[in-house]
């Protein structure tokens, strides 16, 4: 069974569905409110989780009602939370997120989750050395994120970083990555180039192989010295594009025994199967599922 261990945010998502996105100033009437557990980190463990691997969680949560949710919600997806810190005197983390048309915008409070440290990475060193890849992003501190890619480089244990929220990040970095998977908008950050730069020259120009992904266009991967290839996505009717990422990338990283482009064949599919319903964690397929899309999307 694949081991992944997920380093990364643990958030409650605060989930509004409108006919519209709101303008500057205006108050709109919305259709419906949800709270769901969310966060890119715990959406990445939950939907590897549900795909059939066996799945450890790195993160903090606040010692608020949020919390205890969170902290059930993984339990109960089996996901081992020996490393999940309850952190007192701060509230959990949350996202804001406004769903209109099958898109959404997002709004996030890190609270808890920017409590993750080196410290904490350093005490899972012995699962990271066990498993089979590392999910890591960027809604936790930087310093934190520059220990995952550090000890797993140190266990040679491969890492898939997913640089959202993005930024620019160090050359370094970059180069311990087994495989990077932006948007192309979050490439052109990370890689400190403006957007007018062709999405294909951009994935040549990075130090590391990389899979970007495109929405309904599927995903472009990139591996060593070979020329980016080309997985079209999968036609669905869109719901809540929330999360969508998240399963893309624990399905790359469940899939990636089995090759790259079965990988990423596999990880659209499963991507596409959650925007078709509401919700981040709501929406995550199980193994059998995804099986059952592709015998009927060929």
């Amino acid at each position: 069974m694949t081991r992944i261990v997920v380093v990364g945010s643990i958030n409650m998502d605060l989930v509004t569905l409108a006919p519209r996105f709101p303008g500057p100033g205006e108050t709109l009437t919305g259709d419906r409110f949800l709270t769901i557990p969310g966060g890119k980190g715990a959406n990445q463990a939950v939907a590897a989780a549900r795909l059939g691997a066996t799945v450890s969680m790195v993160g903090c949560i606040g010692d608020d009602a949020f919390g205890d949710q969170l902290y059930d919600g993984l339990v109960a997806e089996g996901i081992d939370v020996t490393h999940v810190a309850r952190i007192d005197g701060i509230g959990s983390g949350t996202a804001s997120i406004t769903v209109a048309g099958g898109e959404n915008t997002i709004v996030v409070v890190p609270a808890a989750n920017g409590r993750v440290t080196p410290a904490q990475v350093e005490a899972a060193r012995a699962i990271i050395r066990e498993a089979d890849a590392v999910l890591v992003q960027l809604e936790i501190p930087l310093d934190a994120v520059e220990a995952t890619l550090r000890v797993a480089e140190e266990e040679s244990t491969p890492v898939i970083l997913n640089p959202a929220p993005a930024q620019r990040l160090p050359v370094e970095w970059l180069a311990r990555v087994r495989f990077l998977t932006p948007n192309e908008h979050e490439l052109a950050l990370v890689l400190g180039a403006g957007d007018d730069v062709d999405f294909r020259e951009l994935m040549r120009r990075a130090p590391c192989p990389v899979v970007l992904t495109r929405g309904s266009d599927g995903a472009w991967f990139r591996d060593g010295d070979d020329e980016p290839r080309h997985q079209p996505g999968f036609r669905v009717e869109a719901v809540d594009s929330t999360g969508a990422g998240d399963t893309f990338n624990a399905a790359l990283a469940v899939y990636l025994a089995e090759g790259l482009d079965v990988a990423v064949r596999k990880a659209c599919a499963t991507a596409a199967i959650a925007v078709s319903r509401l919700g981040a964690q709501g929406g995550m397929p199980r193994a059998d599922e995804v099986t059952a899309f592709l015998e009927t999307h060929a």
